[in-house]
């Protein structure tokens, strides 16, 4: 049944439904304000809450909401890589929602697996420094 509704829907369909879910998102920090300092503001994460912990993603919420508010250096000083890596995602969205919906055949940037890698073992150590309780790690800590 999926695919059959697949094959019928037009092609721009599943660009605008991903660019309706990411508007769904944006619209959801801007309306939730995460960096309210309330201790009952939502969203809570889970694993800071229970540990103290930040998480690989602890901090891109907030650094969206900055980045949507044009606060540049304080969404990377929650979530530096998210900030670094947000131009290459809204890239990469573009091009390939530009092919499929209009036929576009913008130029793609093509990560080799050592990149990718690279950049996934980047997020991990970040991840771990930033929960180091001596300096200067703690000004990671969010």
């Amino acid at each position: 049944m999926v695919l059959r509704l697949h094959a019928r829907a037009p092609r721009w369909a599943v660009p605008l439904a991903a660019l309706g879910c990411v508007g769904l998102g944006m619209a959801y920090a801007l309306i939730s304000d995460p960096t309210q300092s309330d201790p009952d503001a939502r969203p809570t994460c889970l694993l800071k809450l229970t540990t103290g912990l930040d998480c690989p993603g602890c901090g891109g919420t907030r650094a969206l909401w900055y980045v949507l508010h044009g606060d540049l250096p304080a969404a990377a000083r929650h979530h530096f890589l998210f900030v670094f890596a947000l131009p290459f995602l809204a890239w990469l969205f573009a091009a390939w929602a530009g092919n499929r919906a209009f036929g576009w055949r913008l130029p793609e940037p093509r990560f080799s697996p050592k990149v990718i890698g690279g950049f996934l073992a980047a997020w991990a150590v970040f991840s771990v420094v930033r929960n180091l309780p001596w300096a200067p790690f703690p000004s990671l800590y969010v």
